[in-house]
């Protein structure tokens, strides 16, 4: 079930949202365990309910919701559980992937991405400390090609790099992938589904930019500075190149105005455009829960 992030809409708008959502939650729960679609081959649907179950038992957000930590431990456990969740991802054929709606193609991608990235860690678990330890000088943990997905050895960055952005062309999917670190915007404790799609991606980014630990406004610097995710500067061009109406960085915090402050001055200026950016730093420790 997706969570709505507290605290992040007006009281009108949240309770909108939570009562379309609650109608479809109920509509789906009413129709039993989730069917693939006329599009979807079953053995896709059935693995990423799958993976959603194990996500739903390995993840917890963070007390304020911003955040979430994973259950390594409880992953390791279940290990065979995942890999034959992978093993059906890995199974989808090119052709069966294109027949897919748009959604569903990103919202099974994202999953790989996310549910691969948690495999890679676990081949270094428990000693791990930071997914960057598994690289080595010539080559990240994102370059590697240790899985197959549609019909071809594989590496996260193809997922993320030559797939989701250039395709798809929607920001926000920077805000739902999960690179295993705690500078990482959260892991969710459930699968992205297509139906849900544009929904948890929002969800997503407002959850993020509401972390304060990694996007905050400087209230020491003359006139107040946003201090914001170097995610902000890394992939400063996906955000800058019209998608959503945003053309510049601040179009985009403008548009998380009531996000990002609580201080209706501030909000103003942010929504004004007139607040100086700048990039925090990231933190590459595992998000492991426990640590």
């Amino acid at each position: 079930m997706m969570a709505l992030a507290p605290g992040l809409r007006s009281p009108a708008r949240r309770r909108l949202l939570q009562q379309v959502a609650l109608g479809g939650l109920l509509v789906v729960a009413a129709a039993g365990p989730r069917r693939a679609s006329a599009a979807e081959p079953s053995q896709l649907g059935t693995a990423s309910t799958q993976w959603n179950a194990l996500l739903s038992r390995h993840v917890r957000w963070s007390a304020e919701g911003h955040a979430s930590r994973v259950d390594y431990a409880g992953f390791a456990a279940e290990r065979g559980a995942l890999q034959a969740v992978l093993q059906a991802f890995s199974a989808l054929t090119p052709a069966d992937f294109e027949r897919l709606p748009r959604a569903a193609q990103m919202a099974f991608l994202i999953n790989a991405y996310n549910a691969f990235t948690v495999e890679l860690v676990l081949t270094r678990w428990p000693e791990l400390r930071s997914i960057k330890d598994i690289g080595t000088l010539f080559t990240s943990p994102w370059r590697q090609p240790f899985f197959r997905l549609l019909g071809a050895p594989r590496t996260l960055d193809w997922i993320e790099h030559e797939r989701l952005r250039p395709v798809y062309r929607d920001p926000r999917v920077h805000a739902a992938l999960n690179c295993a670190s705690i500078g990482c915007p959260a892991l969710r404790p459930e699968a992205f589904d297509a139906a849900l799609l544009d929904a948890q991606l929002d969800d997503g980014l407002r959850r993020f930019l509401a972390d304060r630990s990694r996007n905050r406004v400087d209230d020491t610097a003359a006139g107040g500075r946003l201090v914001v995710s170097p995610i902000f500067k890394w992939y400063r061009e996906d955000f800058e190149r019209g998608d959503r109406g945003w053309q510049r960085l601040e179009d985009l915090f403008a548009d998380y105005a009531d996000t990002l402050s609580a201080d209706p001055a501030l909000r103003a200026r942010l929504r004004a455009r007139s607040v100086p950016i700048s990039f925090g730093e990231y933190d590459w420790s595992l998000n492991a829960a426990g640590r």
